[in-house]
């Protein structure tokens, strides 16, 4: 019996909105760019029966061998708000002056009608490893925001509204991208199923857990 999670499944929108730009010279200064924003919600956990013999239409299907699975979703929306400056009519600078990520994890535990309590410890362990990467997950993703602020781009273009639009969404792209590269449980969740044999050997779920992290990071 082994975890099937969804790993660091992101959305990427961009704030038209946070969009503005103003007539000047190219050597002017704007203002120093803002705190990145971090929200990070709660985890939203839930634990599911179901009757082997009739899951139901939004359960993952379960691996070949598996009794009961782990569902864990870590989502993050990164926004990221721009000033443009033009040079002239189809050249412009467009600097970084906000960044917002939000950040959620969600995760399901689903486990057949009178399963046996080995069977839910050992998903609990899935759980509790999903639960310790995202307990920092909001220092990690205000890292890799700061990193972004301030940063200026070179676009060029009949519509430089649109260039400058583009070049903040593929800045989200890259951030989300940096975050899902770095936060990465995967690992010590498939060290947690090797120490475990899958929930088929004696192995203390709690033990196991500790050790795949202390192993993997």
């Amino acid at each position: 019996m082994r975890q099937a999670w969804l790993l660091l499944a992101f959305v990427i929108s961009v704030c038209a909105g946070w969009l503005s730009w103003r007539a000047a010279s190219s050597s002017a200064s704007g203002p120093e760019p803002a705190k990145p924003l971090i929200e990070k919600q709660p985890v939203a956990f839930a634990t599911r029966l179901f009757d082997p013999a009739n899951p139901p239409s939004d359960m993952p299907p379960l691996g070949q061998g598996e009794e009961a699975e782990c569902d864990s979703s870590f989502i993050s929306d990164a926004n990221v708000g721009g000033r443009m400056r033009k040079i002239d009519s189809t050249n412009a600078t467009v600097t970084v002056a906000q960044v917002s990520v939000s950040l959620q994890l969600k995760i399901t535990i689903w486990v057949p009608y009178g399963a046996a309590q080995q069977v839910m410890e050992h998903e609990q362990g899935h759980r509790r490893i999903s639960e310790h990467y995202y307990a920092s997950a909001d220092q990690l993703a205000a890292e890799i925001a700061a990193s972004y602020s301030g940063r200026r781009i070179a676009i060029s273009g009949s519509d430089l509204d649109a260039e400058a639009r583009n070049a903040l969404a593929e800045l989200s792209k890259e951030i989300t991208a940096e975050y899902n590269r770095r936060l990465n449980p995967d690992p010590a969740q498939r060290r947690f199923d090797d120490l475990t044999d899958h929930n088929r050997n004696d192995r203390d779920a709690q033990e196991a857990v500790a050790q795949a992290i202390q192993e993997t990071m």
